[in-house]
């Protein structure tokens, strides 16, 4: 037996209709205003899983281009330091070939030495050299100037690794061991550059033909020594920057790779969202219509019947 339809029931399924409708109205209204397709996850509970993993792959490669930069700028700072003292050592090899040709006089000597001790002091202060506030050659011990006037020629820092996370395990060491060019000075006796420069100095300021002969003999052969030292150092910062050159290339790499897909999972296309929206609010207003007109029809065959 069919049952009686009644009114309630007709209205009943027209309010049904026009709720599932304005459902459909309000999603793809909230997606054009958030150009989104997944606004929660209910939307799409898969999409929204691969978003959030996207999301935080995302994150955890700006944290690995953040320390890239700062190590670049780490290895540049030491790089140009370097570089700075490079051209201070050959300015004393150039004083000291001077020297040794014996046609300086005494007053002659002095002055040189003079040079060589500015020269000295101006090599320390690049040592010295900070970035973002910390020293970048006293090793782990940043906070602590490498060559302070108030110790001398003695080294205050550590040979400790600064290293950079530049990928999932990979971590890189960005700067290099100064003390192993300029040594702790003539208390060490160690042969290396600040040892070097002063002997130089003391040399020039003796003035006699053993000093001279010393000038043109071991401690040009120091010098030379030092100048190679300095070249392998620079071409370890040389290396490390390669190195963060590749490492911000691929980086970068991901990063489009990553927001492409996440684009592709969760960007609306604005202008197939629009059609749908202007077409669910044109049956929308359909449904109104229809829909008024079919509970007015049931209440009058109410009234009459």
């Amino acid at each position: 037996m069919i049952g009686r339809i009644t009114t309630l029931m007709t209205t009943a399924q027209v309010l049904s209709n026009i709720n599932s409708l304005q459902d459909q109205l309000d999603t793809t209204q909230e997606q054009l205003s958030t150009g989104k397709t997944i606004n929660q996850p209910s939307d799409n509970p898969y999409g929204a899983s691969l978003a959030v993993s996207l999301n935080q792959n995302l994150a955890s490669l700006g944290n690995y281009a953040n320390n890239v930069t700062d190590g670049n700028a780490w290895a540049s700072a030491a790089s140009s330091a370097l570089q700075s003292i490079q051209s201070m050592v050959q300015r004393v090899q150039e004083l000291v070939v001077s020297a040794s040709n014996g046609a300086m006089s005494p007053a002659d000597l002095k002055a040189t030495a003079a040079e060589v001790s500015q020269l000295t002091s101006a090599i320390k202060q690049a040592a010295d050299t900070q970035y973002n506030g910390q020293y970048i050659f006293s090793g782990t011990a940043t906070s602590t100037a490498p060559y302070s006037s108030a110790t001398g020629d003695v080294f205050q820092g550590n040979t400790g690794a600064i290293t950079r996370q530049i990928a999932p395990g990979t971590g890189l060491q960005v700067n290099v061991d100064i003390s192993s060019l300029l040594g702790s000075g003539q208390s060490a006796n160690d042969g290396l550059l600040l040892d070097t420069l002063r002997t130089i100095t003391a040399d020039m300021n003796g003035g006699s033909a053993a000093n001279v002969a010393d000038l043109s003999g071991a401690q040009m052969t120091n010098l030379q020594n030092s100048l190679s030292a300095l070249g392998q150092l620079q071409a370890t910062v040389g290396a490390t920057q390669n190195r963060l050159t590749l490492a911000s290339s691929q980086i970068q790499s991901l990063q489009n790779a990553d927001t492409a897909t996440l684009s592709n999972v969760q960007d609306a296309n604005i202008a197939a969202t629009y059609t749908t929206f202007t077409n669910q609010q044109a049956a929308f207003q359909a449904a109104l219509k229809a829909g008024a007109s079919i509970v007015q029809s049931s209440l009058m065959s109410f009234l009459t019947g």
